[in-house]
């Protein structure tokens, strides 16, 4: 690895001039000399253009008749790359090189390096100031040291670019970082925003950790947040206490937040808990959030897609193995429980997550109590079904406490473990067709070869970078290693073996756009070997490379007239459902209006029948009072009648007592007197 580091603090001119003494060209006009016994026909070629395009710029020399076969393909190598910059054709130049010979600056004779400068030998080339379009390249300075070599410097306005420095492609390379450095762990999580990688919590020593660390990766200097003291929520502004975790995930979140999602605890809580630290305030705070939360756990997955945070697995406080779904959406702050149709993935902790085209989520490896893992299942996020695909090309051994990211279409994993020994493979997988294959493979007991190391992608004048930290393998890691993934990485396990039915599913989702992307991807690089290897026979070549270009050209012509066809078609649809919608609108609207008006008869009617039945009631009780009175009449009546009856018998009986008398001997007037 100092070799490496080594080659990637050269500047461009100081870089291209090493790589060119490397591949054999020693600066003379028709300099080749053991280049062809050193790389197939069409490299040495392509090499042989970029170096006349560097050193003597764009080809203006004429086509020669009389020229051999080998002659005119130089001049069409390099009349081929037209007005190219001088720097760019450099870095090409020492691009392809290491492309094809990774490692060539450990195998050249004219360099020798130490862990802490660069030294180069006497007889290494001079290098002149190169000007180009009016920017002149500093000249390198060289100071004797005591041991007869040089060491060498740069002027002031030449400074270390970060990850701009890291040349070497396919092979894991450790920076000359500065500052403190944090203390050794694994079980920690990472994240970069804005070329800054932030790392928080992990596990030493069986401690759990809660400080968080800070790595610039322009300038490879560590330093420590200072975190302030925060409130616990917006419902209670109470300090913060961010407890120490490890198993946790890590997210970045808007622009300059970072997500903190469950994680093994000390005193866990019952419910997963999402913490938010603000980079601007350096302060954490609880999220609140709604809905049902998924149970406490550690060794989850936790992916971003779109505006949703996609969790599965774990184990919880009890030491239960998990294969739950959740989902949080991050606008609505709400959880969401999703029983997938399919055969989930079996109960597991520390394993791997990715998505692809926004609609796949992929779960790799992870371990249960007894076992490690390396099957492969695919959750369709649509139809919310589970699959588990057939695996192509060199299938990984069973692990996990991997880490893996994404870059376009492949699926970069490394480290890990299955309890006996670490993982030595850095291995990609194409979502797209499923096919694994092998990107490089380190040595012994190191780094990257341990389980719970963090790692994360970072991108820098548009490629792309992979950066592994910490681990335990024994011992536990604080060590930075960068990976930089050469074009043939992400590509070569498209063209190991074909598409499997079972994984149809998955390459249907890109399988429209992935030729055209290959076609495109390979950038100006890619133009330059097709230009050097289409005309390595001279004219006949040239004719194929036009017919080719033209067949690339009538299909991407097609392929947008198709697309366009279908921007209209949609467009047309669009304006169709805006128009039904407006529709739709109006006439909820007026049926509104409608129910509006009806709830209001109907509380106009509900209040008059409350009051008919009051007035039901009253008359009810009247009719009740009347009856009792017809009774009390009817008892009245009654009595009179028997009354008048007991007078008139009374009166008859008077009457015949009067005869009575008579007989007597009384006179009636007499009686009647008395009486």
């Amino acid at each position: 690895m100092a070799m490496a580091r080594a080659s990637s603090g050269l500047a461009y001119p100081e870089r291209f001039y090493a790589a060119a003494s490397y591949a054999g060209f020693d600066g003379s006009p028709n300099s080749s000399k053991g280049v062809s016994s050193k790389f197939a026909n069409d490299v040495a070629l392509l090499l042989y253009g970029l170096y006349h395009q560097a050193t003597a710029g764009p080809c203006k020399i004429p086509k020669p008749r009389g020229w051999s076969p080998i002659e005119q393909s130089k001049w069409t190598s390099w009349h081929g790359l037209g007005n190219m910059a001088s720097t760019e054709a450099m870095r090409l130049f020492v691009k392809i090189l290491e492309e094809e010979d990774p490692g060539w600056y450990s195998r050249a004779s004219n360099f020798v390096s130490d862990p802490v400068v660069d030294v180069e030998v006497n007889h290494y080339p001079k290098v002149e100031p190169v000007t180009e379009n009016g920017n002149t390249f500093p000249e390198t300075k060289t100071i004797p040291i005591e041991n007869g070599s040089l060491l060498k410097t740069q002027d002031k306005d030449i400074v270390s670019d970060g990850l701009g420095s890291v040349n070497v492609y396919d092979q894991w390379v450790g920076p000359p970082v500065s500052g403190p450095r944090p203390k050794a762990r694994y079980e920690h999580e990472a994240a970069v925003i804005d070329d800054k990688m932030y790392i928080f919590g992990g596990n030493h020593n069986g401690r759990y950790l809660n400080d968080l660390q800070v790595l610039d990766l322009r300038s490879w200097t560590w330093s420590r947040i200072e975190v302030k003291s925060g409130v616990d929520s917006l419902e209670s502004p109470s300090p913060v206490p961010v407890p120490p975790c490890a198993g946790h995930s890590l997210i970045p979140w808007e622009t300059n937040k970072l997500l903190s999602i469950a994680g093994h605890t000390k005193n866990p809580s019952e419910n997963m808990e999402v913490k938010v630290f603000d980079l601007q305030t350096s302060t954490w705070s609880t999220l609140k959030i709604y809905g049902k939360p998924p149970v406490s756990r550690g060794g989850q997955s936790v992916t971003l897609v779109g505006t949703n945070l996609v969790v599965f697995g774990g184990q919880d406080a009890n030491r239960s193995l998990l294969n739950d779904l959740h989902i949080l959406d991050l606008e609505t702050m709400t959880w969401d429980e999703i029983d997938a149709v399919g055969v989930p993935p079996s109960p597991r902790s520390d394993h791997a997550a990715a998505v692809h085209a926004e609609r796949y989520l992929l779960i790799f490896g992870g371990g249960s109590h007894a076992t490690c893992f390396n099957d492969l299942h695919v959750l369709d996020l649509q139809a919310m079904e589970w699959s588990r695909p057939t695996q192509q090309g060199k299938i990984p051994s069973p692990r996990a406490g991997h880490a893996g990211v994404t870059v376009g279409e492949n699926w970069f994993i490394v480290g890990g473990g299955d309890n006996r020994s670490g993982a030595s493979e850095t291995v990609v997988l194409n979502m797209s067709t499923l096919v694994w294959s092998v990107v490089t493979t380190v040595q012994g007991r190191v780094p990257l070869a341990s389980e719970g190391l963090s790692l994360v992608l970072s991108s820098y004048n548009g490629e792309d970078f992979l950066i592994a930290f910490g681990g335990y393998n024994g011992h536990y890691n604080n060590e930075v290693n960068i990976l930089k993934p050469s074009h043939k990485s992400t590509l070569q396990s498209n063209m190991e073996t074909p598409v499997p039915d079972s994984v149809s599913a998955v390459q249907d989702a890109t399988n429209a756009t992935r030729d055209v992307e290959s076609e495109l991807e390979t950038g100006q690089e890619g133009k330059v070997r097709e230009i050097v290897m289409n005309n390595v026979d001279a004219e006949p070549m040239i004719s194929k490379s036009e017919e080719s270009k033209e067949r690339l050209l009538a299909t991407l012509k097609a392929e947008k007239e198709e697309l366009e066809s279908s921007l209209s078609k949609e467009k047309v649809q669009s304006v169709q459902l805006k128009q039904e919608l407006d529709e739709a609108e109006t006439r909820n609207t007026d049926l509104y209006k409608e129910l509006q008006s009806v709830r209001g008869q109907l509380a106009t009617e509900q209040s008059r029948c409350f009051k008919l039945e009051v007035d039901v009631a009253e008359l009810r009780q009247k009719l009740q009072t009347m009856e009792s009175l017809q009774k009390e009449l009817e008892l009245l009546q009654r009595q009179k009648a028997a009354s008048e009856q007991a007078a008139l018998n009374e009166k008859q009986r008077q009457s015949s007592g009067g005869v009575w008398g008579w007989l007597a001997g009384t006179p009636p007037g007499q009686k009647a007197d008395e009486d």
